[in-house]
């Protein structure tokens, strides 16, 4: 069969029709939406959709991910200018506070030679001393570790097989982008597969601009494509794996552990637990098995990280800095000793995290219908990030797949990630300092504030949507489904939960974001208005790439 001349890349439906109105997938609700109608106008009710031979969905938000990847990349290039000395000594990285006035920081290029990565050490077993006189080992978890090892061994074969060119960190440094970018891209990837009937939502996600300052900033793109991949599997039911990608994920960061959290939730209201335990026992196996090999050899380096983040006082973008700053307070373990960790500080966020989990469990246990697996993950990690003494830069990475999942609405998402990328420059004018014409903290510390109570809007909506299915923009698209309203359910789907709708006398429509939830009702429902009533196209996922 063609169209416009061109055979279609897979087998059409066995309907020859286009899909109807309801059933055309468009990228991007709100704000997105209404570019789309200004530079192209709004579907057809006669257009062929899902047809096109090459420019498939996928393909266009990687490509909008190669794009801003590199964005990324262009934004840490400042950093890579090297010096020229005429004395006879090495070049190296001519970094001279630009790091900071040109917002181009990042984690890699100081720590080649800080964690001994230059001089061909092995991390955990390599020690030193910092400006204080403690020993220091390597300060991340086991599979970030290695994997910064093992792309400075390879930077090394590099520059002694081609000694010309940009100096051996830079070579390291660029190999880590290459890599991390690959892994972003797998993280879209398994995002776009895991949004099921909506995959233009994940162009929300290739197309953040937080990519452009945090990608490269340090080694997070790695947990967040084991915690994507890890979502995928078990939406596909295969709860063993994606234990398994979960424990990778927590070797190489923690938060990708939260992700139990919120199927444990999901495991409650079905009371299904069988398969919840297997994936448990797979994450502890596959955690297990990268970290045994250091931890028994190299116990002290092993606990470098848990014991980094006990003792670490709060960072400048935490709540507890922003309170400080905005009122006044000394802050917890104000009279601490140096090197003392700060307890007090410690147990408070401990226990607020505690406090939010169980909010986010009686959330999820008294709702009137089950939510979605990505409603409360991002509820759990947003928690986690908001409570916590440490919330870095590209720890905001970690919500954008999750949000993308939970709630795709561009009105929402697009304040908050601008602001948040934006934050950085912030971040790194602070870091100057005010004697380098840099900002202060009392002009800082409010604009992470603002993040902040974005990043709390946010789950006030999820939370709305949990409450409020009929605006859950996700389950409208999804209910009535063999898979049920959640695309990420998998063992734990229930096709049978009732559908929902709009309250009565409510109407259809959802003026959040300008989406029209009277037809993704009639989508859910099988609704056709081209013929009336007549069966739908089913839309098929090869259609979507």
């Amino acid at each position: 069969m063609q169209s416009n001349g061109h055979h279609s890349p897979l087998p059409l439906d066995e309907d020859p029709r286009s899909l109807s109105p309801q059933d055309r997938v468009r990228p991007g609700d709100g704000a997105g939406r209404t570019v789309l109608d200004a530079w192209g106008g709004p579907v057809g009710r006669h257009a062929v959709v899902g047809r096109q031979r090459f420019w498939t969905p996928l393909r266009v938000i990687m490509l909008f991910a190669v794009l801003f990847l590199s964005l990324g990349f262009f934004s840490k290039a400042a950093c890579l200018v090297t010096t020229t000395p005429t004395d006879g000594s090495a070049p190296g990285l001519n970094w001279t506070g630009q790091q900071y006035y040109k917002a181009c920081y990042a984690d890699p290029l100081p720590l080649y030679a800080v964690q001994g990565l230059a001089a061909g050490e092995l991390p955990y077993r390599y020690m030193w001393v910092d400006d204080d006189g403690g020993a220091r080992y390597m300060e991340y978890p086991v599979l970030s570790g290695m994997f910064q090892y093992v792309t400075a061994q390879a930077a090394q074969a590099w520059h002694s097989l081609a000694p010309g060119g940009p100096i051996e960190v830079v070579k390291y440094f660029v190999l880590g982008c290459v890599i991390l970018a690959f892994l972003w891209m797998v993280a879209v990837w398994a995002t776009y597969l895991s949004a099921g009937r909506r995959p233009w939502d994940t162009l929300l996600m290739a197309a953040s601009p937080l990519i452009i300052f945090q990608a490269f900033t340090n080694y997070d793109l790695m947990a967040v494509a084991f915690a994507s991949v890890a979502l995928l599997l078990w939406a596909r039911s295969r709860p063993v794996w994606a234990g398994v990608v979960l424990g990778l994920g927590v070797a190489a960061k923690l938060y990708p552990l939260f992700l139990f959290g919120a199927l444990l939730v999901v495991a409650l209201r079905r009371r299904r637990f069988v398969e919840l335990g297997k994936a448990v026992a797979a994450a502890v196996a596959a955690w297990l098995a990268v970290n045994l090999p250091v931890m028994i050899p190299f116990p002290e380096g092993w606990r470098e990280f848990f014991r980094l983040n006990s003792d670490r006082p709060a960072n400048p973008e935490s709540i507890y800095a922003v309170i400080q700053t905005l009122t006044g307070w000394e802050g917890f373990d104000a009279g601490r000793a140096a090197g003392e960790a700060p307890a007090t500080l410690n147990a408070v966020s401990l226990a607020l995290f505690a406090l939010g989990c169980v909010a986010v469990l009686v959330i999820g246990l008294t709702a009137s219908t089950t939510p979605r697996i990505a409603q409360l993950a991002f509820l759990i990690v947003a928690v986690f990030l908001l409570t916590n003494k440490v919330w870095s830069p590209q720890y905001s990475l970690w919500l954008v797949p999750l949000a993308v999942l939970a709630v795709p609405r561009a009105k929402l998402l697009v304040p908050w990630m601008v602001v948040d990328a934006l934050l950085w420059v912030a971040h790194m004018s602070y870091f100057h300092g005010v004697a380098e014409k840099g900002i202060g903290a009392e002009t800082f510390h409010p604009l992470v504030l603002v993040r902040d109570l974005l990043v709390v809007a946010v789950c006030v909506v999820v939370i709305r949507e949990i409450y409020r299915p009929h605006l859950d923009l996700v389950r409208l698209a999804h209910q009535g489904t063999p898979e049920g309203p959640d695309p990420l359910a998998g063992v734990l789907a229930d096709p049978g939960e009732p559908l929902v709708g709009p309250p009565a006398g409510a109407g259809g429509h959802d003026d959040d974001d300008g989406n029209d939830d009277g037809n993704a009702d009639g989508n859910a429902h099988g609704h056709d208005d081209d013929d009336d009533g007549s069966r739908r196209v089913r839309q098929r996922e090869d259609t979507t790439g």
